[in-house]
């Protein structure tokens, strides 16, 4: 026995074949696996033979247009294959929808977000507002423990759900910034608040969600309703005043009512305590010293073999330039090297403009200073970066 066809009304078969019409003259679509899958997904609903003749015609137009496929998805704000669909409630893959692999720490997913602080109750998702982030992530709000973008309905969706029962701290999900400028594509504000308000159909669809593709097929309902009950959201879509956000931040916070319990939402976060290095480890490019020259305003770098000959000298008025040229010449080849030569240069720095005395200090490690002293600079081997306990 055949499967019924879908029912179609008038209006949206028309905007079915309209779009993919549209789809058919876009030099873009040809090769785009959105229109690739978008035909897949239509013909296996409405097979040939059996599909209205205008949607026959426009299924055969764009399917004659299409050339080998390219990319999976451009992201266009506006896709014609995802809207043909829509338009004739058909199930298809027309935007990329593989799942992150997870990572270690928190977040365990990765995305275009800012952690301020673990164990805060508030996040902010800035859906397109990358400024708004960025003026949060630099007034760290009381409150706040991450801030991020977000602009699909399917992945960036489920990345905010899964990042955040990884975090069980987080109560309160702030929602605001600015939604796509289109009147139809990708609408991850307006498909998370619906996600809020009428959950997932037994397709896994965002129920009342108008983006492309509001389909959730990374994640357990499982997740989605421990995701629900954990963050209380608070809908601010449009909203790109950091200051009226950081109210809502400080009111959100006030009403922390602690942590979630959902013992699958946990991720343990490794806590280490750091301990300074027990012995020096010489760095077998040399060593250096640094001073600041106050007559002339710069800095300078003298670079040391480790048997104690000075084969050049760098000079420079910023510490990037420094330590980049000693870096461009191979001069370092330890990590813990480069980070003290990186210290000592903006302590230097620091003494041309406050015009106190720099005395550089002793490397890592080297708990006793030798009594030998280099003739080139006058200073002992304990306070030459890079220098041995020998």
């Amino acid at each position: 026995m055949k499967a019924a066809l879908p029912q179609l009304d008038t209006l949206a078969l028309n905007e079915a074949v309209g779009q993919l019409h549209e789809a058919a003259a876009a030099k873009k679509c040809a090769p785009c696996g959105c229109l690739h899958g978008a035909l897949r997904a239509i013909e296996q609903s409405f097979p040939a033979g059996e599909r209205p003749s205008d949607l026959d015609e426009a299924v055969r137009s764009a399917r004659e247009h299409t050339t080998q496929q390219k990319y999976e998805c451009l992201g266009c704000q506006v896709c014609f294959p995802a809207n043909a669909l829509n338009a004739l409630q058909v199930e298809g893959d027309t935007c990329p929808t593989e799942p992150d692999e997870e990572r270690a720490g928190w977040p365990p997913l990765p995305g275009d977000f800012k952690v301020i602080r673990y164990g805060a109750p508030v996040a902010v998702c800035a859906l397109n507002s990358t400024e708004l982030m960025k003026t949060l992530t630099e007034a760290r709000p009381d409150g706040l423990a991450i801030v991020g973008t977000m602009h699909t309905e399917n992945l960036g969706i489920e990345r905010v759900i899964r990042n955040t029962l990884a975090n069980p701290n987080l109560r309160f999900l702030v929602i605001c910034g600015t939604d796509t400028q289109q009147t139809v594509g990708h609408l991850p504000g307006q498909s998370l608040h619906s996600l809020f308000q009428n959950g997932l159909d037994e397709k896994g669809r965002i129920v009342g969600a108008k983006g492309k593709r509001p389909v959730l097929k990374n994640v357990t309902r499982e997740e989605v309703q421990a995701f629900l009950a954990q963050v209380e959201p608070v809908s601010m879509i449009s909203e790109e005043n950091p200051a009226t956000v950081t109210e809502q931040i400080t009111a959100c916070a006030r009403r922390d009512p602690g942590i979630y319990p959902w013992p699958a939402g946990t991720v343990s976060v490794e806590r280490i305590r750091a301990r300074a290095p027990q012995r020096l480890t010489l760095d077998k490019a040399g060593y250096f010293v640094v001073y600041p020259d106050a007559r002339r305003q710069e800095l300078m770098v003298e670079h040391y073999s480790n048997q104690g000959a000075l084969d050049c000298v760098l000079e420079g008025n910023s510490p990037a330039s420094l330590y980049s040229e000693a870096i461009e010449r191979k001069l370092l080849t330890r990590l813990d090297h480069a980070a003290y030569l990186g210290r000592e240069l903006a302590r230097a720095e620091q003494s041309l403009k406050t015009g106190e005395p720099f005395v550089q200090d002793k490397a890592p490690g080297d708990e006793e200073a030798t009594e030998t002293t280099h003739t080139s600079c006058g200073c002992s081997s304990g306070s030459c970066i890079g220098s041995t306990n020998d």
